[in-house]
């Protein structure tokens, strides 16, 4: 078994297929847009996990984590992917409006995250298994300390939250950490939580706090970080799940066309594969998170350390604007992965 990450001198893979994609099927472009109606699945799932804990305050203690396996943690999936599309100004065309609709969605998930994650995902994007920039790669610590163990892997699911929220510190030198939208942030993420603790008491407090962990550690749901990057088809970096969860939590697994295609919302990204499906037939990709989430657990040639590393980003494609704005701007879009939006007011 591998005791490092296995080490690449090139650069990711999304740039270049992103270029060819669009040279054989420009059509592609006018998929670049906006979806402003993600902020009512937001509030439908914010309204859902308020009512739960409501109901749950006073019921045994085996029903509050029985529904947050069953119901709270695909709530909270959801609404971390709403996040995910906030951080991409995906919702608005102003910026300040995705950033209160992350904060929105935010609420339930017990820890002030959103704004933070909305300063270090693009770069997730732009340098893709460098450790130093991209918070979604383990630290080399993680991975020696979860080692290969079957009980290790789990714990390292069961407590992924944790890991997950101390990586965007090693980006300190290249992003600040504090800043007016991160104060209210957690200012609002902890007066709500108080409120929660207050007037729900106990039962509805863990019944959150469960959700949150199991949406995105042990649970199938917590497959997908697995699936995204982890070398589950030889060197392969990133997998798609193209399984019956999809629809549940909004096009998620639908990972290299988000890659290639940055700038196009959840709804649309079914209809990249469609357009260049002769690009992604060809690739690995996963129908099940609950198969997957066994093999990461039993499987020997699986670890922590299965991810590709690099030390840059590797040479930048170079496409041509056209004269027009509009399509400068998309192009614009494209390439960093971030949708050009209105200035803050």
């Amino acid at each position: 078994m591998e005791k490092q990450f296995k080490w690449s001198e090139e650069a990711e893979p999304h740039k270049k297929r992103t270029k060819d994609i669009l040279k054989n099927h420009p059509e592609i472009r006018s998929l670049i847009g906006r979806n402003p109606y993600t902020i009512f699945v937001i509030m439908l799932c914010v309204g859902l996990q308020f009512s739960l804990a409501y109901f749950l305050k006073d019921v045994s203690w085996w029903w509050v984590f029985i529904a947050a396996y069953l119901i709270g943690a695909f709530a909270c999936h959801t609404l971390f992917v709403c996040i995910h599309e906030c951080a991409h100004n995906l919702l608005f065309k102003n910026r300040v409006l995705n950033t209160l609709s992350g904060i929105l969605a935010n609420l339930p998930l017990v820890f002030p995250s959103s704004v933070s994650f909305q300063k270090y995902h693009i770069k997730h994007h732009s340098f893709q298994g460098v450790e130093e920039l991209d918070a979604d790669m383990p630290f080399k610590w993680e991975a020696k300390m979860i080692d290969n163990s079957i009980l290790g892997k789990a714990l390292w699911l069961l407590f992924y939250p944790v890991f997950q929220l101390l990586r965007p510190l090693r980006l300190t030198k290249e992003i600040s950490i504090f800043d007016k939208w991160t104060v209210i942030n957690w200012l609002v993420q902890f007066s709500f939580m108080a409120c929660i603790v207050y007037f729900f008491g106990a039962k509805a407090t863990v019944f959150l706090i469960a959700s949150f962990f199991f949406s995105i550690g042990l649970h199938p749901l917590g497959a997908r970080w697995i699936q995204e990057h982890y070398l589950t088809h030889g060197d392969q970096e990133t997998k798609s799940y193209y399984g019956v969860l999809n629809p549940v939590n909004l096009n998620v697994g639908y990972h290299n066309e988000h890659h290639d295609f940055p700038s196009i919302p959840w709804n649309k990204l079914p209809k990249v594969k469609a357009i260049a499906n002769n690009y992604y037939e060809t690739l690995g990709y996963h129908t099940s998170y609950t198969a997957l989430l066994f093999r990461f657990l039993f499987d020997k040639n699986l670890s922590i350390y299965s991810r590709v590393a690099r030390a840059n980003r590797g040479k930048l494609r170079v496409i041509p604007a056209t004269s027009h704005s509009s399509d400068t701007g998309k192009e614009q879009e494209i390439l960093t992965g971030e949708p050009v939006v209105e200035a803050d007011r």
